[in-house]
């Protein structure tokens, strides 16, 4: 049996998992980022992190077969260089040879975040079995990775999925990437927060101001889906018009890509039907292929959280080209 390592790097947590060649999760511990640290302090801590990881799982050093880390921004699988990564204030940092001084003799791979979520739902979670898919994460922003013919596809400069930064309103909330009407402005999980504390200011009687115990600070995105299932009004409003948005943006990307699946993650994803089925009531009525016998199926991650390890960890396997 084979072992491998995987490491998620976020702009809160560090993680750091064990995983089999089949896939399966073993043991995993985390760090917190912690912010304005240097990629070399960083890199420091995955290093370490690795190594606890196959300890605390019973399993020696020498046994695990690669490390595979998934980086937020930008991961140029020529350079090793993770050339922009916001979050994280990374400019063109070398990080594949910082992990190679960390963690010497080891065989290394890098992707996206996005990507190596992907490529964990693609092996063994919602996209096992098709040769293609997106996984798009409902989160902080909208990211995501592309599958196409059971390779990740990245384009020429490997910065291809960044879905939430594809307009749905040309003049509409500008996003931070300094464009207008970027789809995670309206369909990310801080947008859903946004949306639903702007309602709840215009809807005093609403059961969501009981939820958060009067302390509109507290609403979160789950909030918003514990008002829809106690019947409230203001959430069933909130719900309905956030839908429309996340529709938009799904119906492009089936447009563009034409997969078999898209897979929804992301904390969002947790609120399971509540989200999925009108999600898909309007892909049903507005992708262009509707009369085809083939349709792309939706479906949410099942890996939730682990996704990003476990593809991270098997990252080998794409890097040449297998599958599980």
């Amino acid at each position: 049996m084979k072992y491998y390592i995987g490491i998620d790097l976020g702009g809160t947590n560090i993680a750091a998992g064990l995983v089999n060649e089949e896939g399966s999760l073993f043991n995993c511990c985390s760090l917190p980022t912690g912010k304005g640290r240097s990629a070399k302090e960083i890199a420091a801590d995955m290093g370490k992190l690795a190594k606890k990881a196959a300890f605390d799982g019973g399993i020696d050093w020498e046994q695990i077969a690669s490390v595979g880390i998934g980086v937020p921004g930008t991961a140029n699988q020529e350079t090793g260089m993770v050339e922009y990564a916001n979050n994280l204030g990374f400019y063109d940092e070398p990080i594949v040879s910082m992990m190679e001084n960390e963690l010497p003799g080891k065989k290394l791979y890098f992707d996206n975040d996005g990507n190596a979520a992907a490529w964990g739902e693609y092996l063994v979670g919602s996209g096992k079995g098709t040769k293609s898919m997106l996984l798009v994460t409902l989160g902080t922003g909208i990211g995501g990775g592309i599958v196409l013919n059971g390779k990740l596809f990245e384009g020429v400069n490997y910065a291809a999925g960044e879905f939430g930064h594809m307009t749905i309103d040309q003049n509409g909330i500008l996003c931070n990437c300094n464009r207008r009407g970027c789809f995670e402005a309206y369909a990310s999980a801080t947008a859903l927060t946004m949306q639903t504390k702007a309602a709840m200011e215009t809807h005093l009687d609403s059961v969501l101001w009981e939820l958060c115990h009067g302390k509109i600070e507290m609403i979160e995105a789950k909030t918003l889906f514990d008002g829809v299932r106690r019947g409230d009004e203001t959430a069933l409003l909130v719900l309905d018009q956030y839908v429309t948005y996340l529709g938009a943006g799904v119906v492009n990307l089936i447009n563009l890509f034409q997969p078999e699946l898209i897979c929804i993650g992301g904390g969002i994803s947790k609120a399971g039907d509540l989200l999925l089925e009108p999600l898909k009531v309007i892909v049903e009525k507005e992708e262009y292929a509707r009369s085809s016998k083939n349709r792309t199926r939706l479906a949410v991650a099942e890996l939730n959280n682990d996704a990003g390890l476990i593809g991270a960890a098997l990252l080998e396997d794409e890097k040449k080209g297998t599958n599980i």
